[in-house]
């Protein structure tokens, strides 16, 4: 990423996250048989969690979504995140949430291997977001629910806005999408990226405080032509242009 040879922060492990779902003990009763425990498949970077061997049909009216993987372990709540291609698929219109936000969300039924369940309501769109340590969020200054952006992507690089921050003690640093917009972003699971965090203090008029950790020839160009100067700190991050005009008009 030629652009990040300014001014390097800390890159991010990017996870791409099929459409799941996670399961409550009471439903995994009923769709797997009574008792029934979750066959790890492969773990998960966050720690205790897993994709398993176990797999469910998704079923709203006539539309039906095979082989969709439960997430392990069993969860206090039954929860289907999807892609908006398999909600399209389903003919649902899930809104984006964080998870465990089940307030005006549609239901389904659930088809596992010893029954079936219909949940009223719980199945979302994932909302973009990034898991991190006490630890990290200090070296980010970021809080838990933070909204953030993240740069990622090499040939399709792109800024996804509206991404949430998730701080716990318990938490591995990760970023999570769905299959979408990886496959928009030219992205996989494994490869990084990067937080920008925008601080939005304001001094004069003719003084720009707002210290930003990306700037762009757009960002340049419009304090340029409202004679304001933009303040930087040394984690700011140029494009190429952006550095070519701001050096060129003496700006940094």
């Amino acid at each position: 990423m030629e652009y990040l040879n300014i001014f390097r922060k800390k890159s991010i492990p990017i996870g791409v996250s099929v459409s799941h779902i996670h399961i409550s003990r009471e439903h995994l009763d009923k769709l797997f048989g009574e008792g029934y425990e979750l066959t790890p498949r492969n773990y998960l970077t966050q720690k205790g969690e897993f994709a398993s061997e176990e797999i469910v049909t998704l079923i709203n009216h006539t539309k039906k979504l095979e082989n969709i993987r439960i997430l392990g372990p069993v969860r206090d709540r039954t929860q289907v995140e999807l892609s908006r291609t398999n909600a399209i698929r389903l003919e649902l219109n899930p809104p984006i949430r964080d998870s465990g936000n089940h307030e005006d969300t549609p239901g389904i039924t659930i088809i596992g291997q010893a029954g079936s369940i219909t949940i009223i309501k719980g199945v979302i769109l994932a909302m973009r977001h990034i898991h991190m340590s006490p630890k990290d969020a200090d070296f980010f200054h970021v809080r838990d629910s933070e909204i953030v952006q993240f740069l990622c992507g090499e040939q399709r690089r792109l800024i996804f806005d509206s991404v949430i921050v998730r701080v716990n003690k318990n938490y591995v640093l990760d970023f999570h999408i769905d299959t979408d917009e990886a496959n928009a972003a030219g992205i996989n699971t494994g490869d990084t990226g990067y937080l920008i965090k925008f601080s939005r203090g304001l001094s004069n008029k003719k003084e720009s405080r707002r210290e930003r950790t990306l700037i762009t020839e757009t960002d340049v160009l419009a304090h340029l032509n409202k004679g304001e100067k933009l303040i930087v700190t040394k984690d700011t991050i140029f494009t190429p242009l952006a550095l070519d005009l701001a050096r060129k008009h003496n700006f940094v």
